[in-house]
């Protein structure tokens, strides 16, 4: 059996530090619930650019775009400056897994440019694999970089095999079948938050699969905007009441709940996950094994992690 816990909660919006506290809080807590993984939603650590659809976020040279962009560039987490070595030690004292999504500014591109990552930390406190989102969704790519395939991999946590993708990534077949061709049993999905998201994709991940599938998302009010972020005033505006309303959820191999989406709640949610269920219905399907042709149809992928510079 494998504990895995939902860390479905609202950052300190464009707030690193103190975000960073609201984390490393619920791992604390994760920890003392004798959880084996902890999974937190897409881009938490600082959160989700909000702005953006509310703001013209589209119009161009706009000193408005231009000064919340920065703020947000200052709040993101830079791994190579040890942003997360705090997050790194907690895990080490539970000795329990992480999977927990940011927004990363990214050294090996120049050091300006963001990416929405998820992070994978292994019960040893370390740094395994850092998943840069493939291709940010609409709006998102006026303030997201897209990513490649570097983080594509999976990893060994006790008897099951965990990878993990960002938000509409999970929509995207080749992704997907990448996970599922090294082994993934455990299937993560993180989101910015959202009952529409989370409600289908996860059980039909999990019936796809035959795969545990974990969903992850945040919470965003109206009234968790930070009064100091930049042009707050004009933000307020036009923002609804409600931005993210959660929706985090756990489906079995069969596409059953085994937790319904939870709404509107701030909440570690928990559960049990027995590998069995896995071994028993990839008895009938197993996408990448009894159930695949790849002498007919198979799958190139470039996990080469992408740089303008190779230095010698």
């Amino acid at each position: 059996m494998l504990k895995v816990a939902l860390a479905q909660m609202t950052p300190i919006w464009l707030n690193k530090e103190k975000t960073l506290e609201k984390v490393i809080d619920l791992l604390h807590q994760a920890g003392k619930k004798n959880a084996d993984l902890v999974v937190f939603g897409e881009g938490v650590v600082p959160g989700y650019p909000h702005w953006i659809g509310y703001t013209n976020g589209a119009a161009w040279d706009s000193t408005v775009q231009k000064e919340i962009h920065a703020h947000y560039i200052k709040n993101s987490i830079q791994l190579e400056k040890g942003d997360l070595n705090e997050v790194c030690k907690v895990t080490e004292t539970y000795n329990m897994a992480v999977y927990l999504g940011i927004i990363e500014r990214a050294g090996d591109r120049g050091n300006h440019s963001l990416y929405c990552s998820l992070v994978y930390i292994n019960p040893n406190g370390e740094i395994k694999s850092v998943h840069r989102k493939l291709q940010p969704t609409y709006e998102e790519r006026l303030t997201w970089s897209p990513g490649d395939g570097n983080g594509l991999c999976v990893h060994e946590l006790e008897e099951f095999t965990v990878g993990g993708l960002n938000c509409w990534e999970n929509w995207m077949p080749l992704p997907r079948a990448t996970l599922y061709g090294q082994g993934e049993n455990l299937h993560v999905a993180v989101w910015p938050g959202s009952y529409r998201n989370t409600h289908d994709i996860t059980r039909f991940i999990a019936k796809e699969s035959r795969s545990y599938v974990i969903s992850c998302s945040a919470l965003m009010t109206k009234n968790d905007f930070p009064k100091n972020t930049p042009h707050y005033d004009l933000i307020m505006e036009n923002v609804p009441d409600v931005l993210t309303d959660g929706g985090s959820c756990i489906s079995d191999p069969r596409g059953e709940w085994v937790v319904e989406p939870v709404m509107n709640e701030e909440k570690l949610i928990t559960a049990e996950l027995d590998i069995n269920r896995v071994y028993e219905e990839r008895q009938n399907f197993d996408p990448s094994g009894h159930y695949s042709r790849p002498d007919v149809t198979k799958l190139t992928v470039n996990r080469e992690r992408q740089s303008i510079i190779d230095l010698k």
